[in-house]
């Protein structure tokens, strides 16, 4: 059975100032879920389902149909604030969903199958999405599930400071903890972060998590049931957030579940504000000149 890829393309993008997820990047107007897709349909996936709001669906389809048809099944599902989905009586108001753990769920009914789960704006490289595919097929269970561990010295940003999940791992390579640190930059050939004014090394090699998980279906029972706990308890909080992480440090520290942190060397990059636009541009360019991919990746 293929796995499945899952796409998290539901957010505002308000940072951005218009919808990033759909934007072009490449040589001929390509997105970034573009090269996505490519390099998931050459690792060995079957089909790939879209996490979006729901008025976004036309849009979607109008750019990704006549790319994928014939490629890759795809499916569409929607990220919403609907809460008796989840028997979930009470009105709890919302400006934005309730993040990443929460648009995980929008797929429930329509994967059936080991599945990875990505953010849209962020480019990820072919060596991920075949480790990740190779993991699904080949080790994934109930109880043994994965996290790309990207090293964070290839995630760094030109333009400033950024925020990391850095990963701490055991003897057997799997995640014990993930640490959020909200200020992690280079400095004189070094990276660093900075905690209550005070500066810390970090390894250029240090795994970080940029969201790239692999699961089977089983995660939904789990996901909904702590998603309905964090809604009851967040329900004067509009803007606290269910996060993937969140179900991983669940898993982790209750002993239901492993998850195996498989390391790329691939270069990450992605899109937050309109200021990276040319960078990511410029990033894409240079991998289509190396070969990486071809000019017109969907000819």
């Amino acid at each position: 059975m293929k796995p499945t890829l899952l796409i998290l393309a539901a957010g505002m993008a308000s940072r951005y100032g218009s919808m990033k997820q759909i934007d072009g990047f490449g040589p001929n107007g390509e997105t970034i879920i573009d090269y996505s897709i490519y390099d998931a349909i050459q690792a060995g996936f079957g089909k790939v389902v879209f996490i979006i709001k729901e008025e976004f669906v036309e849009n979607f389809k109008a750019i990704f149909e006549p790319k994928l048809n014939g490629r890759i099944e795809t499916d569409y599902v929607f990220q919403n604030f609907d809460l008796k989905q989840f028997g979930i009586e009470e009105e709890i108001y919302r400006e934005k969903p309730w993040g990443t753990a929460h648009a995980i769920l929008s797929g429930r009914k329509v994967v059936k199958e080991p599945f990875c789960v990505i953010n849209a704006d962020d480019y990820y490289g072919f060596d991920a999405f075949k480790k990740m595919a190779d993991f699904l097929t080949t080790e994934a269970t109930d109880s043994n599930y994965s996290i790309i561990g990207y090293e964070i010295g290839k995630t760094l940003s030109e333009f400033g400071a950024v925020s990391r999940g850095v990963c701490k791992v055991d003897d057997a390579g799997n995640l014990t903890e993930i640490v959020e640190r909200t200020k992690v930059y280079p400095k004189d050939g070094k990276i660093f972060y900075e905690e209550d004014g005070e500066e810390y090394p970090l390894d250029f090699s240090t795994p970080v998590s940029m969201n790239f998980w692999g699961f089977t279906p089983a995660v939904f029972k789990i996901t909904e049931e702590l998603f309905v706990e964090f809604a009851e308890a967040n329900k004067d909080k509009p803007k606290a957030e269910f996060f993937i992480p969140l179900i991983g440090e669940n898993l982790v520290k209750s002993n239901t579940a492993t998850f195996k942190v498989v390391p790329t060397s691939n270069k990450w990059f992605g899109v937050t504000y309109k200021e990276d636009k040319p960078y990511v541009q410029d990033s894409i360019d240079q991998l289509v000149k190396n070969g990486t991919y071809p000019k017109k990746l969907w000819s």
